[in-house]
């Protein structure tokens, strides 16, 4: 029988998340690590004839505590555990689970949420997010059997848990995937703002040996992430851009707190968002790198790469928001990139898994590529296929309805008829100037988000006013 703490725990658009010492507990964590192990033996087909498990943990309060933790569990089960033996970047811990030939891995992270939560993701045999069809599994299985532990020194002593480097074949990867040669003598100066986060260090070592000089914002171990966010949005990185107002920099980098996210910052101090970043880098693949294939991004994001794909031939693929419906596609069809509007970016030729260092590293490359600063690569893009202003709000709706029927039911925006209505993932209002509005509920937060695209920002900010105040009951 399930009891009521099986209750509290729900996977999202990106695996479940909670608040530590509330629901994120280790009795709870126990309750999910088993629920895994029950799935992975009943349900999770062997590679070689082994059921090896990836297990990895970002710089979060007690994260490395939870990952033991899990591992525990896991080897109790008969499930040989491959642990990382540091905090590290999901992607490399994704990177990972393919390298070992593993049946899934287990990352403890909570992605970009605030310092009070932890959470756990899975990763599938190929290095993407797991979809409902493993989450709704897992959630079934929870409170079904009883915790079954070890203690993790005997584990270790038998083989059963392993101490293990992912880093290793992550830049093992991402130095071939980069063309270091073509980048070898550029002069390029970067900064990058890992917001104390575990993608720390990777950037340096990838570029080790060019002429590229990487300086680091915020990459120290703080897991208050210095009381902000660590989200890729311009309001928690003033620090960031006030350095890029300084021109001693060519190209600004953000990472999220597991790395798997990304922003960028321009001289000047210009933020430049996922959204502009997707479109550069899948013009930098299919036009630099002659790459071939489809373009993936959600139903929130931007029409440019609307603009973009029909210019090049390109198929354009939307999904609901979250990144396992990119790397669903990316599995089983050919993706030159696909992104979210959060700043989870994923390219080909690659495990299905966004990567925030890089999608950075390839804006660097299309720098060298086309010997052009960043500013001249946006002008370029946005003189060819348009400049659309996108604007993002989060409100926390606890205790009120969100009547969504009457949202939908609006004819017009700001005097714009309405053209178009997308439902299948939170409601989106499409206007025939190609200005819009949505209205979705958070799939990893207690939140509500507003957003909103035109071709002017005064446009755009007053669409986000009208989504504010209906979310508001003005």
């Amino acid at each position: 029988m399930k009891n009521s703490a099986c209750e509290q725990i729900k996977f999202g658009t990106d695996g479940w998340r909670g608040v530590i010492a509330d629901d994120f507990t280790f009795a709870n964590v126990g309750i999910v690590a088993q629920a895994i192990s029950d799935w992975i033996k009943k349900h999770v087909k062997p590679i070689d004839g082994a059921k090896k498990v990836a297990v990895g943990y970002d710089a979060r309060f007690l994260s490395p505590e939870f990952a033991r933790h899990v591992s525990c569990i896991l080897a109790k089960n008969n499930i040989d555990v491959l642990l990382s033996d540091r905090a590290l970047p999901t992607p490399s811990l994704s990177y990972g689970v393919v390298d070992i030939k593993g049946v899934c891995g287990l990352m403890i992270t909570a992605s970009h949420n605030p310092a009070q939560f932890n959470g756990i993701k899975i990763k599938t045999r190929e290095g993407g997010g797991a979809g409902k069809n493993i989450t709704n599994v897992v959630e079934s299985l929870l409170g079904q059997s009883p915790v079954k532990s070890m203690d993790f020194e005997a584990a270790c002593a038998k083989g059963k848990i392993r101490l293990h480097n992912f880093n290793l074949a992550y830049l093992k990867f991402m130095k071939n995937y980069i063309d270091l040669k073509r980048i070898r003598k550029s002069k390029f100066k970067v900064i990058q703002d890992v917001m104390y986060g575990s993608g720390r260090d990777i950037l340096q070592e990838v570029v080790k040996g060019t002429g590229i000089s990487v300086d680091y914002l915020h990459n120290e171990h703080n897991p208050s992430f210095g009381g902000v966010k660590p989200e890729p949005i311009a309001e928690y990185l003033p620090e960031l851009l006030q350095t890029m107002r300084a021109n001693k920099h060519d190209l600004g980098l953000v990472l999220d707190g597991d790395a798997d996210r990304i922003a960028a910052a321009a001289p000047g101090g210009e933020y430049i968002s996922p959204q502009k970043i997707l479109g550069l880098i899948v013009l930098h693949l299919a036009r630099n790198r002659g790459r071939q294939g489809g373009v993936v991004k959600t139903t929130c994001g931007t029409t440019m790469i609307d603009h973009i794909a029909k210019k090049l031939n390109l198929k354009l693929h939307e999904t609901p928001v979250g990144f396992k419906y990119i790397s669903d596609l990316m599995v089983s069809q050919r993706i030159i990139a696909g992104g979210e509007e959060a700043g989870g970016i994923g390219v080909q030729d690659y495990i299905p898994e966004r990567d925030g260092t890089l999608a950075g590293l390839l804006l660097l490359e299309m720098m060298v590529y086309e010997n052009k600063n960043i500013k001249e690569l946006l002008t370029d893009m946005e003189k060819e296929f348009g400049r659309y202003y996108y604007e993002r709000s989060d409100l926390d709706l606890r205790g009120r309805r969100l009547n969504m029927t009457k949202f939908k039911g609006l004819k017009s925006l700001l005097d714009n008829r309405v053209v178009d209505v997308k439902d299948y993932d939170g409601v989106k209002l499409i206007c025939e100037d190609e200005s819009w509005l949505m209205l979705r509920p958070s799939g990893t937060e207690p939140l509500v988000r507003a957003y909103a695209e035109a071709k002017s920002l005064k446009q755009a900010k007053a669409l986000i006013a009208l989504g504010e105040d209906f979310l508001s009951g003005k």
